[in-house]
């Protein structure tokens, strides 16, 4: 189907999932703004989404809270649903055309999208490239999975030169959604990597990365599909694409292969014959793995036309964004990280691997159907290790236990496991908040943990 904004007005729109992070929010301001008669349902109550609410007073919503009424998805001319719904949801069964905010500005957008999906780094890898390509797209965008909805911008984005483009980051769940509407065709698509998640939602890991496979799928052999050549699923990807291949590594490429590559810190490209240099020996941005994110943020701003010096300067400048491995602050002598976002054990193994001095790692939370054997080298490395309590904390302890490493805890609070912590830290230590699991527990999601952190550290005394 194609959209056209003159026939909104007067359009039963219902919006399944207004959630905290403004998919749900974007989705029904923009279509009450155009005019249709919007209704927002969601399973949880006014006071869990009283955030969300108030940003909506300006419009004329009808609310159902609490619970859905199947009325409003049969009666309705379009559902807009949350990603976390599960397509098997008997509710969007009723509904007679099922969207989301990701499709829908596919759908009315003519502008060149890179988007950019992998179990992990691709938040960094998305920021990254934006924060690159702004200098030569000074009106660039940056939306999707990183919590911003694309319906936010689209009309600021009509007023825009021609040649600006979009960068999207796109999670599993919103891959699945675009299934079969032939609606995503990016310039640019980049998978960063493939690790175990969200096996509490999928049947199988093939089912996982089948999803992630729909980022190429609509491509053609005018755009470009970056892959990587050291994960298992990259040579794979690179097969199976029509898109032109790039690949990325952390060892220097084969002759002829273009792509790009790290040697050491620096991070290199070829294209054709040329190799240029765009991720420079100095950096802001902490950590080994996040080397490889600034070389695939590099390889795609210089695909959509930005010069090699510019890419340089901009990415040695990009300082991370909140959540992921972000320093909230240095206390007599000890600093504080927040890399809440690590939902995975991987990505705890790598955010410890960024620091050469003593790290105390506050750990732990929800479990998502995850192997913690990954862990073994944390028991090695970190200074102390403090366990937050959760489904997935038994699954790790086993692992620490089974490895003879002591650990303190499982404390049923942050703010416990973070005084435990103290007490262990001396001048000179790293504490580092990176779970290794989801948060749902104790917190409403991994931003909520995260700003619980940095509140907690904050709150400590000079």
């Amino acid at each position: 189907m194609s959209f056209d904004l003159t026939k909104l007005p007067g359009m039963r729109v219902t919006v399944m999932g207004l959630g905290l992070h403004g998919g749900g929010a974007a989705s029904a301001a923009f279509f009450s703004r155009h005019g249709a008669q919007v209704t927002v349902t969601d399973l949880r109550g006014e006071a869990e989404l009283a955030e969300s609410i108030e940003a909506l007073s300006p419009y004329p919503l009808r609310y159902v809270l609490g619970r859905h009424d199947e009325r409003d998805f049969r009666e309705a001319d379009i559902v807009i649903k949350n990603p976390a719904v599960p397509l098997s949801s008997p509710y969007l069964a009723a509904a007679r055309l099922v969207e989301t905010d990701i499709s829908i500005f596919l759908r009315l957008s003519s502008r060149a999208i890179v988007a950019i999906t992998g179990s992990k780094g691709k938040s960094t890898v998305s920021s990254a490239l934006h924060h690159a390509l702004v200098e030569t797209y000074p009106e660039a965008r940056l939306g999707g999975n990183i919590t911003v909805s694309p319906l936010s911008f689209i009309d600021e984005l009509a007023a825009a030169p021609p040649d600006t483009p979009v960068v999207l980051e796109l999670s599993s769940w919103q891959l699945a959604d675009l299934r079969g509407k032939g609606v995503l065709r990016p310039r640019i698509a980049a998978i960063t990597n493939i690790l175990p998640d969200h096996q509490n939602r999928y049947r199988s890991m093939e089912e996982y990365v089948a999803d992630k496979r729909l980022i190429y799928a609509d491509q053609t052999g005018e755009d470009f599909t970056l892959c990587s050549l050291d994960d298992p699923y990259g040579p794979g990807f690179a097969r199976e694409t029509a898109g032109r291949v790039r690949l990325f590594s952390r060892s220097r490429l084969p002759e002829g292969v273009e792509g790009g590559w790290l040697e050491g810190a620096v991070g290199s490209l070829r294209q054709a014959d040329r190799e240029e240099i765009v991720v420079p020996e100095r950096v802001s941005l902490p950590g080994a793995h996040n080397r490889l994110n600034l070389l695939v943020a590099g390889l795609a701003a210089r695909l959509m036309g930005v010069p090699a010096p510019t890419i340089r300067t901009r990415l040695a400048a990009f300082a991370g964004i909140p959540h992921r491995l972000s320093l909230v602050r240095e206390r007599r002598g000890v600093r504080f990280y927040n890399d809440s976002a690590a939902t995975i054990p991987e990505a705890t193994v790598a955010a410890l691997a960024s620091f050469d001095g003593p790290v105390i790692l506050i750990a732990g939370g929800t479990d998502k159907r995850l192997d913690f054997a990954v862990l073994r080298p944390v028991a090695a490395r970190a200074k102390e290790i403090v366990l937050l309590a959760g489904s997935a904390t038994a699954k790790a302890i086993a692992v620490l236990e089974q490895a003879g490493r002591a650990y303190r805890g499982p404390f049923p609070s942050l703010e416990a496991a973070l005084a435990s912590a103290l007490e262990r830290a001396e001048p000179g230590d790293t504490v580092l908040f990176s779970p290794g699991c989801a948060s749902f527990e104790m917190f409403r999601n991994e931003f909520d943990r995260g700003m619980s952190f940095v509140n907690l550290v904050q709150a400590l005394g000079e």
